[in-house]
C-alpha cells in the first residue's frame, strides 16, 4: 500500500489532471486551471510522503503510526470532498475512492499483525 500510495502521489504531483478531471475540477471544456493544479499538488505530495513513510517504516509503532496517518488523510479526503465537490455523482465517487484507499490501508495494517 505504501508503494502504491507513493507512486499515485508522485503521479498526481506531476500531472494534477489525474485527480482534477475525475473529481469534476476541470472546466466545461476539460481544461484544468492553474489555481486548481497549484492546489492539488500539495495534496498529492502529502500522499507521496505518507506512502513513502509506510513503505520504509519498520514493523511496529512506526509502521502503525504511518498507516494511521494515511488512513486519517483518506477519511479526511472523503469527508471534505464529499461535502465540497460541485457535482453529487462526483462527490459520491470521491468518497468511495477515498474510503476505499483508507480501507485498503486498514486491511494492510491488520494483515501485518503477527505474534508480538
Amino acid at each position: 500500500m505504501g508503494a502504491t500510495t507513493a507512486l499515485y502521489g508522485l503521479a498526481v504531483t506531476a500531472w494534477p489532471d489525474l485527480l482534477a478531471k475525475p473529481s469534476g475540477l476541470a472546466d466545461e471544456d476539460g481544461a484544468v486551471g492553474a489555481a486548481t493544479r497549484i492546489s492539488l499538488r500539495p495534496l498529492a505530495w502529502r500522499d507521496a510522503a505518507s506512502g513513502l513513510a509506510m513503505l520504509v517504516a519498520p514493523e511496529g509503532p512506526a509502521l502503525r503510526t504511518a498507516t494511521a496517518v494515511r488512513i486519517a488523510a483518506d477519511l479526511g479526503d472523503a469527508a471534505l470532498l464529499g461535502l465540497t465537490l460541485p457535482d453529487r455523482d462526483r462527490r459520491i465517487k470521491a468518497v468511495a475512492v477515498s474510503v476505499g484507499w483508507g480501507a485498503l490501508s486498514v486491511v494492510g495494517l491488520l494483515g501485518r499483525r503477527g505474534p508480538r
